[in-house]
């Protein structure tokens, strides 16, 4: 089974993808009606908009340096998941969105190192909290808001996973508890991004680390921009191994030449020009 993550609503509808999850609102904080013919996917705790218009949002560590873009390592600015207006309005996104399609994808759930959040909200919540310590009060956070998508999703809810299928390393980066969220959850997806894939081991080590480590459903999703048409091919194949769909991130065109090549390769004397 093959997929496409896009933010272009004309690509829904191309044939060659079994189903098209539709980017409606992304890291930048920028955001789109939700699209009826598409699995929609909403970036949870990335937003630079908002925090841009309210630093007081991002994550703090114990030395008050907040998780944006102008520190090492962070790509888009966070926003700590214990801000609970910013929470709420996430949901009521997640409402709209399963209003229009049942199924729904969150991305970007959880804290975003493991020195994250000290902030006055996370201090005084996990004062008055039954955790032991901030580790689990952090799962216990990114767990209740998976919770409450859940209640608002009739239909499947998907929730990325960053590519670590190490035992425990996802939840002490970002208070992720797998287990605990697999009662919610119908379908994992994890992105496992290069610029090339001129090699593929890594992406084998990793997809059977994850096929090892869940046992919910999981996708692989695959960068697709200005990739090689014959290495995507090849990565895709091995994906196919462990995953139970793989997925096509931003750019269709390749996306769609690599499986018309594929299908062509498997039916003998059929051949179609991979530039279609």
């Amino acid at each position: 089974m093959y997929g496409l993550v896009t933010r272009n609503e004309e690509e829904v509808t191309w044939e060659e993808f079994d189903r098209t999850f539709f980017e409606m609102k992304d890291v930048t904080g920028r955001a789109t009606e939700p699209v009826a013919g598409a699995v929609n996917m909403i970036s949870a705790f990335g937003d630079n908009a908002a925090v841009e218009g309210d630093p007081t949002l991002a994550p703090i560590d114990d030395f008050g340096t907040p998780a944006t873009r102008e520190r090492p390592y962070f790509d888009w600015d966070y926003v700590c998941p214990s801000k609970d207006t910013y929470r709420e309005g996430i949901l009521e996104m997640v409402e709209d969105a399963a209003a229009v399609n049942e199924d729904v994808r969150l991305d970007d759930v959880g804290f975003p190192r493991e020195e994250y959040c000290h902030c006055e909200h996370c201090n005084q919540a996990l004062a008055e909290s039954d955790a032991e310590d901030r580790q689990e009060y952090r799962r216990q956070r990114i767990t209740d808001f998976v919770a409450d998508a859940r209640e608002r999703v009739p239909g499947d809810l998907y929730l990325t996973l960053y590519p670590d299928p190490y035992p425990g390393h996802l939840d002490a980066r970002s208070g992720l508890d797998v287990d605990a969220l697999s009662e919610y959850v119908d379908e994992f997806v994890v992105p496992i991004y290069d610029m090339a894939y001129e090699t593929t081991y890594w992406v084998e080590v990793i997809a059977k680390g994850f096929q090892d480590r869940l046992d919910t459903p999981f996708s692989i999703e695959l960068y697709a921009i200005n990739i090689d048409v014959d290495n995507l091919i090849k990565v895709m194949d091995v994906a196919d191994e462990y995953a139970k769909s793989v997925l096509f991130g931003y750019e269709a065109g390749n996306a769609r030449a690599a499986i018309r090549r594929k299908r062509a390769d498997n039916r003998e004397g059929v051949d179609h020009d991979p530039g279609e």
